[in-house]
């Protein structure tokens, strides 16, 4: 099928041929942490809310395919965040909101944010 094709570097392509492994050192939801730090390369609008869960925010999100939704504000407490969508809920209406990233303009809270980046 491969005609006898021999390639030296297939051993080196998947660390110690475990795509598991492999799999597992690609995934960046783990905070990379010095103390309570984060490090350069992992200031992303996630971890930064993830640094800030059950803070009360203001999301400024922009729908543009549609004219009833053009503009949305969405308020209410940080509960999760992932790097395509953050998990809010509104303690007053008790509504739970699941906002994609890609809608995203930007955050607003009414106190001081947690954020410190080496």
């Amino acid at each position: 099928m491969n005609n006898d094709y021999y390639n030296p570097n297939l051993n080196n392509i998947v660390p110690n041929n475990s795509f598991k492994d492999y799999a597992n050192s690609l995934k960046t939801d783990k905070i990379s942490k010095k103390g309570d730090i984060l490090l350069q390369e992992d200031s992303y609008v996630e971890n930064i809310l993830r640094q800030n869960k059950g803070k009360i925010a203001s999301f400024y999100m922009t729908y543009t395919d549609s004219n009833e939704w053009r503009d949305r504000i969405i308020t209410g407490i940080v509960e999760q965040a992932s790097r395509d969508h953050i998990v809010v809920s509104d303690p007053k209406t008790g509504k739970w909101y699941l906002l994609l990233t890609i809608y995203l303009n930007f955050i607003i809270f009414d106190e001081e944010i947690d954020y410190k980046v080496l």
